[in-house]
């Protein structure tokens, strides 16, 4: 039997595939996010899935959600920091205020308001200690054109990650990130078709099976809290990546 992994973001795409990667591999799987439908839907009546639906930016609703799995499972051996939003696009100057601030409440926030409930658990269980894997994102590394909220959150993860790294140390709580470049999910259908270059021209791009993605974060969950993937980045190998710009 695996450990315990709480999954945000679990209803769709990366976060859907890696929940049912661990479930296959063994974990007891808390499913969050906002849509308890689509929560179950990845759960697909499997019996080691809890589903919980929760609003990552809202931090009453992520201390229900940790406490639930602690008193149904006893412990959070891993938290895979997944729930996020694109944001608005465009210019600065044409970014409502409000869609920046929700960018962030959801996407920065929302990553440490989990990693904050992670670690209060995590310090105390025993054994002590739990790993966090953050879903950081190509944008972590280079912006595209008009995702000013979008890159900025996610440069901000990269941050948190070395923090939590670092802080987590004397608990035995490891910390790692993983930068996803085009996985082909619902998410990011349109950059099949065509996504707005550096240039101003709008091309199609390579994406890759979200499964590989999957695997990849099944992979650094399993380690043992003596070992730690820092950064891994996962991308489609032709994607306009290296060279951006």
């Amino acid at each position: 039997m695996g450990g315990v992994a709480i999954v945000t973001g679990a209803g769709s795409g990366i976060g859907r595939h890696v929940a049912q990667a661990l479930l296959g591999a063994g974990y007891r799987v808390a499913l969050a996010g906002r849509r308890a439908a689509a929560l179950s839907e990845t759960a697909a009546g499997a019996p080691d899935a809890l589903v919980h639906p929760a609003d990552v930016a809202d931090p009453a609703q992520v201390s229900a959600l940790f406490e639930a799995v602690a008193d149904r499972w006893g412990r959070v051996d891993v938290l895979f920091n997944n729930a996020g939003t694109f944001g608005p696009a465009g210019d600065p100057d044409e970014i409502p205020v409000e869609a920046w601030q929700q960018t962030v409440a959801v996407n920065l926030t929302g990553a440490f308001l989990c990693a904050r409930e992670a670690f209060r658990i995590m310090k105390r269980q025993d054994p002590r200690g739990g790993r966090i894997i953050n879903n950081g994102s190509i944008s972590a590394h280079a912006p595209r054109p008009g995702s000013a909220a979008y890159t900025a959150t996610k440069h901000a993860i990269t941050g948190l990650t070395k923090s939590l790294s670092l802080d987590g140390r004397p608990y035995d709580i490891a910390c790692g990130q993983i930068d996803i470049g085009n996985a082909a999910t619902e998410m990011t259908a349109g950059i099949a078709r065509g996504a707005r270059q550096a240039d101003g021209r709008e091309l199609p791009e390579p994406t890759f099976d979200v499964r590989h993605v999957a695997e990849a974060v099944r992979y650094m969950a399993g380690l043992p809290l003596t070992a730690n993937v820092q950064f891994m980045t996962v991308t489609a190998t032709k994607m306009p990546f290296i060279g951006r710009g």
